[in-house]
């Protein structure tokens, strides 16, 4: 039995969290990902971070790793030749494509494959206009300049 929740009070008590509250609302209806392959998610500084995936036996031109807005897909597929005959297989090899939603100020700066391992480094980057600013209040009782006509 799925329960589900309801966002209407955070819809209306917030402005301009449409997207994150589609996400949750994504994430309850959606069944859970598969687990292949493995991987971590780290936060390597104030504003850094880096996803690591095991991908053991895959080679750099069979893996992909694609930004898109507010997406990252990384999938791998396997090529066929091999060569002799495989008695048993305990290293996965399968297809795989594993999806990670970023934030609008999330970019991904790199990836590099390394020891079976796949690292993929991000940075959050806030624009200017994201920014805390400071807002003059104006008081209520500033002069107004009035024209007038001049007497003659």
């Amino acid at each position: 039995m799925r329960t589900m929740i309801d966002f209407a009070p955070l819809w209306r008590s917030s402005v301009g969290f449409d997207r994150m509250l589609d996400l949750l609302d994504e994430a309850i209806r959606l069944e859970p990902a598969g687990n292949y392959p493995p991987y971590n998610i780290e936060k390597t500084g104030e504003d850094r971070y880096r996803i690591t995936l095991a991908v053991a036996g895959f080679a750099p031109e069979e893996l992909t790793v694609t930004a898109q807005p507010n997406l990252l897909v990384i999938a791998g597929k396997k090529g066929e030749s091999r060569d002799g005959q495989l008695l048993y297989q305990g290293i996965a090899g399968r297809a795989f494509q594993r999806q990670f939603n970023l934030a609008d100020d999330v970019k991904v700066t790199g990836a590099n494959l390394e020891n079976g391992l796949l690292t993929v480094d991000l940075v959050r980057e806030v624009s200017e206009a994201m920014k805390p600013r400071r807002i003059e209040i104006a008081n209520g009782h500033q002069p107004q300049a009035i024209e007038s006509k001049a007497a003659a």
